[in-house]
């Protein structure tokens, strides 16, 4: 990859939407794309407000003149720049992903897109086909799914090492709603993400449960069939969806049982995965996120960790310190971003573009498929079909 960046001669200019002065996932998604060397971020909109969004590019460090008070012009004064901005990264609320990024891939910009990608499966389905249209790429910020291990968990299962696939469990578990937020002052952020409207069909799938789906679809290579899903509010008298549990058949008859909620006191981040074989399972946790628990029928249980001698070499280059060294999300995110660098410089020097597994728009659809399929089997108290990504 620096063999490839070295030839290219320059790193990628990127635009970023959202993420302004004080939120987290800005800095993580501008610290990340960085992190390698082959992204440098250029300018962008801080915020819906176009004074605030002005002040507060300069107040991060950026050039008054790229701090831009909405995307329409950035869009524009990039276009009309020698040294524009050849992606952006979307980070804003839910109900503007859509929008922003149908509106970046008209513009011939690849996109680096916050979750869940649109409001529905119709509008993921669309920037399927822009993306297409405009030969441009569009990854999805799956970082979970950027961890080493995971993905090392997604090479045994592709290699073979589970034979058969016959189960999948995955959990996803916080407790950032386990109180009445609604009863407290309001802000900016819970205005909309409180708000069913803004928020997404279902907030919890929205919020977490589609990085949950994605890494029990994304480690296994298998799409999921059909569900039958309960999904509502924990919290008495909530109005949006804080809690989704869902047993699931994947295409080949593997079964599997997902549970996300964002209502659980004392919960803290906590992603649990574990995939079954004919031969034996893996288990990943995010709480020990370094490490993959392999089982395998009649052999004693082994602890694979990030950077042991023996792992493949595309999944030894995702980690950038020695075994022992934590590493965390932000490495994972610069993973995705790294990727998207690679096949977008290939791309450039007119080369076959690299087998990376990044998560793409794509899933992104097959993902909000199968929220809507959540939705709908809780309204009819049953199995409900998930609408194919082919």
């Amino acid at each position: 990859m620096n063999e490839l960046r070295t030839r290219f001669g320059r790193p990628l200019r990127l635009a970023i939407v959202g993420g302004g002065p004080g939120a987290w996932i800005g800095e993580m998604h501008r610290t990340a794309a960085e992190l390698d060397g082959h992204w440098r971020v250029v300018g962008g909109v801080f915020s819906s407000d176009a004074g605030r969004s002005r002040t507060g590019g300069v107040a991060m460090g950026f050039d008054a003149a790229r701090s831009y008070g909405d995307l329409a012009e950035l869009l524009d004064r990039e276009k009309q720049r020698p040294d524009g901005a050849e992606a952006v990264a979307i980070m804003t609320p839910n109900d503007t992903h859509y929008p922003y990024a149908a509106a970046a891939l008209d513009a011939g910009l690849d996109v680096v897109g916050d979750k869940p990608v649109t409001h529905d499966a119709a509008q993921a389905r669309d920037l399927v086909a822009r993306a297409r249209k405009n030969g441009r790429i569009y990854a999805i910020a799956h970082g979970y799914s950027a961890y080493p291990m995971t993905r090392y968990a997604r090479h045994l299962v592709r290699e073979g090492a589970l034979g058969a696939l016959r189960l999948v469990q995955v959990e996803y578990i916080q407790s950032g709603l386990a109180t009445r937020l609604e009863d407290g002052p309001s802000s900016n952020r819970l205005a909309w993400i409180l708000d069913p409207q803004r928020s997404g069909l279902s907030l919890v799938m929205s919020a977490i449960g589609c990085h949950a789906q994605h890494l029990a679809c994304f480690t296994s290579g298998l799409e999921i069939a059909r569900v039958a899903a309960d999904a509502r509010a924990l919290v008495p008298g909530r109005k949006v969806v804080d809690y989704t549990s869902a047993l699931m058949e994947f295409k080949g008859g593997a079964r599997g049982t997902l549970t996300v909620t964002q209502a659980a006191a004392g919960g803290e981040n906590d992603i649990r995965l574990r995939v079954y074989g004919e031969k034996g399972m893996l288990d990943w946790s995010h709480r020990d996120l370094s490490y993959l628990r392999v089982a395998l029928q009649g052999e004693p249980a082994r602890v694979i960790g990030r950077g042991d001698p023996g792992l493949p070499p595309q999944i030894a280059a995702l980690g950038r310190a020695p075994r022992g060294h934590p590493e965390g999300l932000r490495e994972a995110f610069a993973n995705i971003y790294r990727e998207v660098a690679q096949e977008r410089m290939a791309r450039a020097l007119g080369e076959a573009s690299p087998d990376a597994p990044y998560p793409r728009i794509e899933e992104g659809a097959h993902t909000m498929a199968f929220i809507e399929a959540c939705v709908e089997s809780q309204r009819r108290g049953g199995w409900v079909a998930v609408e194919s990504s082919a």
